[in-house]
């Protein structure tokens, strides 16, 4: 129909209704296995990474490689996809994003999920700047980033929770 433009979907209508049946395993193809991390890959849904996000307490941390392992031992899994947890992730932190906005208290703490060297996550909304003061709040100190890598945590490692 010409003249018409599609509403753009929420966070939270991304988070609670993927486009498609989710969580599913997926089985790769030998030349992607090494880049996937096995034969038997999860996709997870957008929500599985919402509650586990909602885990991790204010003051500790979790890392993106965490959170796709713990996934994958729960599907019996070689690995959880890497792209789609990351655009997962990123879906969640918009979800909490507007939850914020709506005034809502509850809300996935996405922040404190950090990257394996415990650098934070330009991607997420605002960027590495919102992400910053998010973790000083509570109590992390955050060392500036070189160049082009982004600021990370300092002594993440102490913050780090078993999933």
């Amino acid at each position: 129909m010409a003249g018409t433009s599609r509403r753009r979907k929420s966070g939270r209508e991304k988070l609670e209704n993927p486009p498609v049946e989710l969580p599913k395993l997926v089985s790769v193809p030998a030349k992607f296995q090494k880049q996937m991390g096995g034969k038997r890959v999860l996709i997870p849904a957008p929500l599985m990474i919402d509650e586990l996000v909602r885990k991790v307490r204010k003051g500790k941390l979790v890392t993106m490689g965490q959170l796709r392992e713990h996934l994958a031992a729960q599907f019996d899994a070689d690995s959880t996809c890497p792209m789609t947890m990351g655009i997962f992730l990123g879906i969640v932190a918009q979800a909490a994003e507007e939850d914020l906005q709506e005034g809502k208290k509850r809300i996935a703490p996405y922040w404190r999920v950090i990257k394996a060297d415990g650098s934070l996550n330009p991607k997420f909304p605002e960027g590495v700047k919102a992400q910053s003061s998010h973790l000083e709040n509570e109590g992390h100190s955050i060392l500036a980033g070189k160049g082009k890598k982004p600021p990370k945590v300092q002594d993440f490692e102490k913050a780090l929770i078993d999933l």
